[in-house]
């Protein structure tokens, strides 16, 4: 057995030492010098983006509930606050990022007044998303029904969840946060919304968070569940928890991925699949499923898409068909599997939405309903471009040295 000499242990800690940090070094020089680089190309654009292709569909009746689709803020967020103006009995509002701008003041003026004429208003906002909001904006009158409750990264993980019931009738989940910027052209995003009894799923998520948190607010107390629980195998909420250690929604994704036989369309805003999630990918493809991944050209976290781009050689040597999405950021969290299933909710395919943050996907089984997601993910086809393997391949070098360098990030995105 080969012994290394006790002369030569020191030397090789400071040899592993002095490598550490220069891998250190050149890590740290690569994120200065891309997030310097894309700053100045923000600053060089001029205008704004005339816009992207979308679609809509009238509501689609699935097991007890009406589902419909949402692409674009302006209408979700008309429909939002007008079931928050209709509000009677109950409002539970939950959300990641919530701008104090005109529309976050919109939100927050109308979740007011529903606790002003008497509904019971609950309240989740994470923290952590919003270091960069003004912490006046976050100040509420002192109203008996008004429960506000702020939520800290030091409890577990992030709320990255976005949903809002009203009433027990009507609920919204998907990949918009609150604010001004998402109604604009520059941002393309996925919501639902139910209406009728399914919306339990998004209440009994909620209110499981809520009676978790509360018990680090102590003027805030657990809400009563008022709906029993029934299993439904048509609508059902798939909901990561990382203080429990489960992540359904990880298992979701693995679980459609290896039943497709004919067609998989993922879109994802920031994509740094595992393992297990890359595996279920490429046996797919390589099973003859049709398998298109759709993500940004350019997302709002240009680290993300580096360590994103070095997860993609593999895929393409499997036959996955990557897209990119141009000129508009695609925020949408969404897949359809072989026109009979489909999920839309708060988490990406990157490692800290699948087992990290707290997240919630819809689960639904419907031929109707997966057609008009197929129809919305040709329809972003339409502004995007597909990556080939010979221009993958045509990357400068210093690219793929970056990739390599960032690719231990990879965790924290």
């Amino acid at each position: 057995m080969f012994k290394i000499p006790k002369k030569t242990v020191p030397r090789l800690i400071r040899g592993l030492k002095i490598l550490g940090a220069l891998i250190a070094t050149l890590q740290a020089i690569t994120v200065s010098v891309i997030v310097a680089i894309d700053q100045l190309r923000k600053l060089r654009q001029t205008g704004k983006p005339d816009g992207y292709p979308r679609i809509s569909a009238p509501p689609m009746r699935v097991d007890r509930s009406r589902l419909n689709i949402y692409m674009d803020g302006e209408t979700l967020y008309r429909d939002m606050l007008a079931a928050i103006e209709g509000a009677k009995e109950r409002v539970f509002f939950e959300t990641f990022i919530w701008k104090s701008d005109e529309i976050g003041q919109e939100f927050k003026d109308a979740l007011i007044r529903a606790a002003e004429r008497g509904a019971e208003v609950y309240i989740i906002w994470d923290r952590f998303g919003n270091l960069v909001v003004d912490p006046r904006f976050f100040r509420f009158p002192r109203l008996k029904n008004l429960h506000v409750l702020r939520y800290s990264l030091k409890h577990t993980a992030r709320d990255h969840r976005k949903i809002l019931v009203v009433d027990s009738r009507i609920g919204f989940v998907g990949g918009y946060n609150i604010g001004s910027y998402y109604v604009d052209n520059q941002w393309r995003d996925t919501h639902l919304r139910i209406k009728g009894s399914n919306v339990w799923e998004l209440e009994s998520a909620f209110l499981d968070f809520w009676n978790y948190a509360q018990k680090w607010h102590l003027r805030l107390k657990k809400v009563r569940d008022p709906r029993g629980r029934s299993w439904n195998s048509k609508i059902q909420g798939c909901v990561n928890d990382p203080k429990r250690l489960l992540f359904p929604v990880r298992g979701m994704y693995v679980n459609a991925l290896d039943k497709a036989q004919e067609s998989a369309y993922i879109t994802s805003a920031y994509f740094v699949p595992d393992r297990v999630i890359q595996r279920s990918l490429i046996d797919a493809a390589r099973r003859g499923v049709d398998v298109k991944v759709l993500v940004p050209a350019k997302s709002n976290h240009i680290i993300a898409d580096w360590i994103s781009r070095s997860y993609l050689t593999d895929l393409l040597d499997n036959q996955v068909e990557l897209w990119l999405y141009d000129n508009v950021m695609i925020h949408a969290k969404t897949a359809v599997i072989d026109g009979t299933w489909c999920t839309i909710g708060t988490a990406n395919i990157d490692r800290l939405s699948m087992t990290g943050n707290h997240e919630i996907n819809m689960s639904i089984t419907s031929r109707q309903l997966s057609a008009h997601m197929e129809n919305i993910f040709f329809t972003d086809l339409l502004n995007a471009r597909q990556i080939t393997r010979h221009e993958w391949n045509q990357r400068p070098m210093v690219f793929r040295v970056a990739e390599k360098l960032l690719r231990p990030f990879a965790f924290l995105v």
